[in-house]
């Protein structure tokens, strides 16, 4: 007789182990054709010089292209990273204040199904669509200037204006991603028990009050989540501002590390620069999420 987990009982397992690899292998296969070997690919760039037509054209240059990403006079600090950095912070600021209100309002009436679905409409809408549509808006005679207009305020060219594009695109990416920050705060906000709001209406706290003290304590976890995947997008972002703007103009006043690397890979051929600037974005949006992570936990922990 075979003992208490000896080869009777591992030949079974094993079986299940081979079978959950099996039903497994196309994820995984998919997995490596379309991200691990790119993946290695784009490092392997990273450390080379090649214009992207002949693979025997690479040509090694060690670490040059990361020392040439922060040399003297390079752009990818100023304005590259910085409008990046400024876009993202933005959008989460945006995003998650407006998220936070309209998600509080949602869940204190009636039909709150239809409010979630108008307000995700957005989200599945396509980037370039919703990009053509605010990019009318802001035309001196779309939309927003006519309600400056009516506000008896001159005309403004918002996407012609170095010192407003950024801020026109960023309120564009906000208002966007808000319908998926308001799902997942609304599903917060369900989960939290309605003891504690009944207590604080006994004791008489005020609505304020309850608001600060109760729910969004104990919607921490779920505004960090929203916080963390909006930043990341926010670094990420790409597509709306090449609609929007075009180039990432006027000058370099939108212009963001995602579109840089695409014009240095696409426009003038340097394929190296390109994926070396994508690995330190990477390296900075993991820095980030992870201190964003650190200092939430913290609060948390202190709370």
């Amino acid at each position: 007789m075979a003992a208490p987990g000896g080869p009777a009982r591992t030949r079974p397992r094993s079986r299940q182990t081979a079978v959950a690899y099996l039903f497994l292998t196309p994820a995984l296969l998919f997995f490596a054709l379309f991200l691990l070997l790119p993946l290695l690919f784009a490092l392997l760039l990273a450390q080379s010089r090649w214009a992207g037509f002949d693979l025997a054209d690479i040509e090694p240059v060690g670490l040059a292209n990361f020392t040439g990403l922060f040399a003297h006079g390079a752009t990818f600090l100023t304005p590259v990273l910085t409008n990046t950095f400024l876009y993202a912070l933005g959008t989460v600021i945006l995003a998650t204040a407006g998220a936070v209100v309209v998600a509080t309002c949602i869940d204190n009436l009636r039909c709150q199904g239809l409010w979630r679905t108008l307000y995700f409409l957005p989200v599945v809408t396509t980037v370039v669509a919703v990009g053509n549509v605010w990019k009318y808006m802001y035309e001196p005679g779309g939309l927003v200037n006519g309600v400056l207009n009516a506000l008896g305020l001159g005309s403004v060219a918002l996407l012609q204006n170095p010192g407003t594009a950024l801020p026109s695109v960023v309120v564009v990416q906000a208002w966007a991603s808000l319908g998926t920050a308001i799902l997942i705060l609304t599903a917060g906000l369900k989960a939290i028990p309605e003891s504690y709001y009944e207590a604080a209406e006994l004791d008489g706290a005020r609505p304020f009050t309850v608001f600060r003290r109760i729910t969004l304590p104990l919607l921490r976890p779920s505004l960090v989540f929203v916080s963390i995947t909006q930043f990341i997008a926010g670094l990420q972002s790409f597509a709306l501002i090449i609609v929007m703007t075009g180039d990432g103009g006027p000058g370099d006043a939108t212009d963001v590390a995602a579109l840089e690397m695409y014009r240095q890979a696409f426009t003038y051929g340097d394929w190296g620069g390109a994926s070396a600037a994508a690995f330190a974005l990477f390296v900075l949006i993991l820095a980030i999420t992870l201190v964003q992570l650190w200092l939430f936990r913290r609060k948390g922990s202190e709370a």
